[in-house]
């Protein structure tokens, strides 16, 4: 992996998804689709009050085959691993709760209420029993799934000074982003609990000073969650959205060198970027540097980038303009038969 040309990489538009009629604010794909034979399905979400489920054809071309009408914004969405659902937060307060009841069917089957302002991140924990909602009322919710499709507050979360932008499940932890410039982690203190308090304030994470900031995770440390590194100078405006590449680039053994680990961010600029780690060859002592930037990859502010953790390297991207496109990420290798957990994940980034 050492011996590379970075004329080797190139991120390759296969696909335009169009027929939002609004901003597109975000897209998730499904779960354990695109493996093992199984065509991918993602979720794209946008301003127009839709959400539009997409499918792979076996030509791997992706084709609208629902749309799910809400009556506000839909702020951000998340599927859920176990149960074949998917959460909808919106700007009305609520987060819809849909499951997928048959081929190419979506039923609207709970309405979560508890926020008093918009809904701004949802996001299932790792074996998709508990969903985590925040949003401009600065509070979080965890809200447990139960048998009969039913759902239950598990807890309320107080603590950031701003709304809540973003949750995402970490291990067993919750971290939390606001606006009052914080990142916050919560940990249940026994199962079952109900009691979620914060173990750990990890610092300012501010967009506005252009940069991405590197986290590492280290399961021996009392400390847990260390800084690694400062990004800057990349992009020239607001960055919005990042995203781990969770695939290997090859099979490696435990004892051999590993593979480097990519990401890719975006923003403001329209151009999204792709990091590669560099360990052997630091530039200014940091551990990443940008592999490739492409340039004009929508025509306006790029929203949210995915990469897709299956048999093909792709990354999703959602723009203002109203598009969705898929990208083949080339690179000198084949690309890995199995996505890596993200219990695995070394690094976490904030921005």
């Amino acid at each position: 992996m050492k011996n590379f040309s970075y004329d080797d990489f190139e991120l390759k538009e296969i696909q335009k998804l169009e027929g939002h009629t609004g901003k597109v604010l975000g897209i998730a794909w499904k779960v354990d689709t695109g493996v093992s034979g199984f065509l991918a399905v993602m979720a794209s979400w946008s301003d127009d009050k839709t959400i539009r489920i997409w499918e792979e054809n076996l030509s791997g071309f992706f084709v609208c085959k629902a749309v799910l009408e809400e009556s506000s914004t839909v702020r951000s969405c998340s599927w859920s691993r176990e149960l074949n659902l998917l959460a909808a937060g919106c700007s009305d307060a609520t987060t819809a709760i849909w499951k997928n009841v048959g081929d190419h069917a979506y039923e609207r089957i709970y309405t979560l209420k508890g926020h008093e302002n918009e809904v701004r991140s949802v996001s299932w924990d790792k074996q998709g029993l508990l969903l985590a909602t925040c949003g401009g009322d600065k509070s979080i919710w965890i809200w447990e799934a139960l048998p009969g499709d039913e759902f239950d507050c598990a807890s309320v979360l107080q603590g950031h000074t701003a709304d809540v932008k973003i949750v995402q499940w970490a291990y067993n932890e919750l971290l939390s982003v606001s606006s009052d410039n914080n990142i916050k982690v919560w940990k249940e203190t026994s199962y079952d609990s109900g009691d979620w308090p914060c173990i750990k304030t990890l610092g300012e994470s501010d967009s506005d000073d252009l940069t991405v900031k590197i986290w590492d995770y280290d399961h021996d440390s009392t400390e847990l969650w260390s800084q690694v590194c400062t990004l800057p100078g990349h992009h020239d405006t607001k960055i919005f959205a990042f995203d781990w590449l969770r695939e290997s680039l090859r099979w490696v053994p435990e004892e051999e060198e590993q593979d480097p680990k990519i990401f890719a961010s975006a923003g403001a600029d329209d151009a999204i970027h792709i990091f590669i780690e560099n360990k052997d060859n630091e530039v200014d002592g940091l551990p990443f540097k940008q592999l490739l930037k492409k340039e004009k990859a929508h025509e306006t502010n790029i929203n949210s980038v995915k990469w897709h953790s299956g048999d093909k390297r792709r990354l999703a991207s959602a723009s203002n303009d109203g598009t969705v496109k898929i990208w083949e990420f080339v690179c000198p290798w084949p690309a890995g038969h199995s996505a890596i957990d993200d219990s695995s994940k070394k690094y976490m980034l904030l921005y």
